[in-house]
């Protein structure tokens, strides 16, 4: 009943529209003048670094999305009245135990798939290791990277899916509209740029693993700590001249960058083995109600927790 948790605060449909719409409308400005730039986005990130080195560089690209971490808790807190527990699960408490299994998992998973790579293919890489470079970075990445990646969770996973299935009244269209939409806010990045729109399948998939996993399990927990593992790890372990977080990374990553399966195997491969480890853990069932059945009303809702309540 995680969608249903949004009753929980001061409903007005019209609320779940302010900062969606907002930051839609960032982004596509941001796309109109990247595309619209005489500067691609690959020389205007090395400019940039240039002038303000790549640890202030990071911290400028994130700030913004940190404060929107800040902005989505304070409007539903604040304008909601709806609890933030209540945003991130439909469990009595938020449960760290699920963010940290996700968080390991993932970044074992893809640091151990990297090194790999490393090893297999050594002209592709060099070693970027530097000491006194790598702990600002190391610093500056715990710190805001899991607050820029749960912004992006509390807004696609949290505020806007219980908000569109409050007003659909079923599940599969948040997963759909959330899922696109995360995809969607990608399409500026330099990556998409340098590897083309094909790209966008990986981002899109990415959005309906993550959304799967938030109904499957009933809060975003699981999906908390995938994200962070995903971007933190990244940007400590390896980086590229064409990506968006471009940092004094352990290595650095000097091959031709093409659009091969290595965009398509995470979607259609592990992701599928990942939702599989996730429900044997965590005993997912009613798989056909919990991602396309009906979203509760607000009578019904209530009337459950009222019984509950009751029987404790």
């Amino acid at each position: 009943m995680y969608i249903e948790q949004g009753y929980r605060g001061n409903i007005g449909i019209w609320k779940y529209f302010v900062i969606p719409i907002g930051f839609i409308a960032f982004m596509v400005m941001n796309y109109v003048l990247t595309i619209n730039s005489p500067v691609n986005v690959e020389d205007a990130m090395a400019a940039m670094i240039d002038q303000f080195g790549s640890n202030l560089v990071l911290i400028m690209l994130l700030i913004p999305l940190v404060a929107g971490f800040f902005l989505v808790l304070g409007w539903t807190y604040l304008v909601h009245g709806q609890s933030i527990n209540s945003l991130t699960t439909s469990r009595p408490k938020t449960d760290w135990s699920r963010i940290f299994y996700a968080f390991f998992l993932w970044g074992g998973i893809t640091a151990i798939f990297t090194l790999i790579d490393v090893y297999a293919s050594p002209e592709d890489y060099v070693l970027n290791f530097n000491l006194s470079k790598f702990i600002p970075l190391a610093v500056i990445a715990i710190l805001l990277i899991p607050l820029q990646t749960s912004f992006e969770e509390y807004l696609f996973r949290g505020h806007m899916m219980q908000g569109l299935g409050i007003l659909a009244k079923n599940r599969w269209l948040p997963l759909v509209i959330t899922s696109v939409l995360f995809g969607l806010m990608h399409i500026a990045n330099p990556e998409v740029e340098k590897l083309g729109l094909g790209l966008m399948v990986y981002y899109i998939g990415t959005g309906f693993f993550l959304g799967i996993i938030t109904l499957m399990d009933e809060g975003l927990e699981l999906a908390l700590g995938f994200h962070a593992a995903n971007n933190l790890i990244t940007a400590l372990l390896v980086t590229a001249d064409w990506t968006a977080f471009q940092t004094n990374s352990i290595y650095r990553d000097v091959s031709e960058p093409s659009l091969g399966l290595d965009a398509f195997i995470p979607v259609f491969v592990v992701f599928p083995i990942l939702l599989v480890i996730f429900s044997r853990k965590y005993k997912w069932s009613n798989w056909r109600e919990r991602l396309i059945g009906d979203v509760m009303t607000k009578e019904k809702f209530i009337a459950i927790q009222d019984g509950n309540s009751s029987s404790v």
